[in-house]
């Protein structure tokens, strides 16, 4: 009974944000504007429910690239521009998916959206049922990512130690979503934001890192 219920609340609270939030967008708007040549947002194509492709909004934090892209999990840190790097750190660059969560690609609340390239390779076997939910804006794994993952400058060391955990836990949050644990997600996205921006970037004190390493210290 929970899904229908929070499909109808996704609305609600992102209809309720952008209207709230309208003046965080202008500043966002102005600031990239002022700051880097090009467009305002910059868009993904990345793997939906039941892995249906869909376009997946931020607000453009980094200078385009030069050539072609290259298969990656982190950012590049030369391309970030100044006014890019305050709203990365405080989740504004973010924003625009609550237009992905009205369309009804995303969720408020669920495993983040993994790039169509990646998918298959990724959400395979025991991780296959992470696809089979609304991807979300926020989730342990991504809050693990904010405060772990951007840590990482290395492609491949990112692929070695934080991707193995960020995958365990959108699993967790597959088997064990609902709307208690929703709630508690929102508020522990609220706070960590909070904590990144007055200098406090530990998350080893979330439960579900704290299973994952039990789980892994008893093997």
């Amino acid at each position: 009974m929970y899904l229908p219920f929070k499909r109808g609340l996704d609305i609600v609270l992102c209809a309720f944000a952008v209207i709230v939030l309208s003046p965080i967008f202008l500043l966002a708007v102005v600031g990239i504007e002022l700051s880097s040549p090009g467009t305002i947002l910059y868009y993904s194509m990345r793997a939906g429910k039941n892995k249906k492709p869909f376009k997946f909004y931020k607000f453009r934090s980094m200078h385009p690239p030069k050539g072609r892209k290259k298969d990656m999990f982190v950012a590049d840190p030369d391309r970030v521009f100044k006014f890019g790097k305050i709203i990365r750190r405080l989740k504004i660059d973010e924003l625009p998916q609550l237009f992905n969560v009205l369309k009804g690609d995303m969720s408020i609340v669920g495993p983040r959206p993994m790039t169509v390239e990646h998918v298959d390779e990724l959400y395979s076997g025991e991780y296959e049922k992470i696809s089979s939910v609304r991807p979300g804006m926020t989730s342990a794994a991504s809050l693990y990512d904010y405060t772990v993952g951007d840590t990482y400058k290395d492609n491949e060391a990112y692929r070695r130690e934080v991707l193995p955990v960020k995958l365990e836990m959108e699993k967790m949050y597959v088997e064990r979503q609902s709307f208690a644990y929703d709630a508690s997600l929102v508020w522990r996205t609220i706070v960590t934001i909070l904590q990144v921006l007055f200098g406090k970037k530990d998350f080893a004190d979330q439960p579900e890192l704290i299973e994952i390493k039990n789980r892994s210290g008893s093997k």
